[in-house]
């Protein structure tokens, strides 16, 4: 009697670990949200953004709300150009120079920078790539440098009150898309912009930024996430697991909303109903490049690597995998690209906004944890 007893108590405990022992694996990215089959086409993968779409910004980021054309009025002055915003009563206008190259035709490719480019300028200039900085602080005045907290007074937050508590990385996605929604409504004739051939980049915090900025606006045909770090393409169940890197717990909330941190917190974000490899999948079809530097721990490069191989699987899935690459390397300062980076980078610049004849279909560079990261733990699809 006192062995059966021990046997359905023994039994017990071990069914209780069970429940208890989170799924550390990362979801699928073509799974429906319903758990009802995969994603088959490239014309289901559209819907499935949509819905990853929404769960990142109903659980990290908040609404980004759309704009209709007739709110949005643009003129240039020079080189100068000049987007207003209007909701309601309240208006907004964000201005940046647009710098164009001297070899090449009009209209130009384009490279924004997501607060500013952080792409030497030793490859950007042989180029025919036109070039604008794009100044969050228009929008929201927050940066990891300065500490203005009077959300109030956020451009984004005056023409939308009820949005106050977003993330920053949303308003940030939302100002982005306006400067180009001012570059389409005056066309290449006045601007002298292609704004099919559309790239985007920036480093560190702005890196996360230009991954945000990429991945919710469809015209950008080539994003560059230099750096970006925990909450940009790592993994945040995966940074859970390291240490001294940026993780849910230790990010910065301004950028994102603070119900995140309270309901994902610790082990609790294995229950996240996505992940990050899903924020950089939120690219494909399009061109994806992320850039990593293992000299700086709290970037959390190994989740990144984890995550950007789980986003790859989606590019694969459609057989367009020379679309998405990575480089990760050590051994330079960071946001200063090394020389040994240098031909991954124009190989993407070069194809996806020159459209040269330029092979990437091997840009996997990651000496440090290739072969050394076991994927199979954190990728079962």
């Amino acid at each position: 009697m006192k062995k059966i007893l021990f046997l359905l108590l023994l039994g017990f405990c071990t069914t209780a670990f069970a429940q208890n022992v989170k799924d550390q694996t990362l979801p699928n990215p073509l799974k429906w949200e319903n758990k009802k089959g995969t994603v088959k086409s490239l014309k289901q993968w559209e819907k499935r953004r949509a819905e990853i779409s929404r769960l990142i910004q109903e659980n990290e980021l908040g609404e980004i709300p759309a704009v209709s054309k007739d709110q949005i009025s643009a003129r240039m002055s020079g080189d100068t150009l000049f987007v207003t915003i209007t909701v309601g009563k309240e208006s907004l206008t964000l201005n940046t120079v647009i710098q164009y190259p001297t070899t090449g035709t009009a209209p130009y490719p384009l490279l924004i920078g997501s607060s500013r480019i952080s792409l030497p300028d030793t490859i950007l200039k042989v180029r025919p790539l036109a070039r604008l900085n794009y100044n969050e602080r228009q929008v929201n005045g927050y940066s990891q440098f300065r500490g203005d907290t009077c959300r109030a007074n956020y451009g984004f937050v005056r023409l939308y009150p009820h949005l106050r508590d977003n993330g920053a990385y949303s308003m940030w996605a939302w100002g982005f898309q306006r400067i180009i929604d001012g570059l389409e409504k005056l066309g290449p004739e006045i601007t002298k912009i292609d704004t099919k051939h559309i790239g985007v980049n920036g480093c560190s915090y702005a890196g996360k930024m230009a991954l945000f900025c990429g991945a919710f606006d469809p015209r950008v045909a080539l994003t560059i996430a230099q750096e970006p770090g925990g909450g940009g393409a790592a993994a945040w169940r995966v940074s859970q697991t390291l240490d001294e890197v940026e993780d849910l717990d230790r990010t910065d909330y301004h950028w994102f909303k603070e119900s995140l941190r309270e309901k994902y917190h610790d082990d609790e974000v294995f229950n996240l109903p996505y992940d990050h490899h899903e924020l950089c999948a939120l690219v494909c079809p399009r061109a994806f490049l992320m850039l990593g530097n293992t000299d700086y721990k709290w970037l959390a490069d190994e989740s990144g690597y984890v995550s950007v191989n789980a986003a790859l699987r989606v590019w694969e899935k459609f057989g367009i995998a020379d679309k998405m690459g990575y480089s990760i390397l050590g051994g330079h300062p960071h946001c200063m690209l090394p020389q040994e980076q240098f031909p991954e980078v124009e190989a993407f610049l070069d194809r996806f906004l020159l459209e040269k004849d330029v092979n990437t279909a091997d840009v996997r560079v990651a000496p440090m944890f290739k072969d050394k990261v076991d994927l199979s733990k954190w990728i079962n699809y």
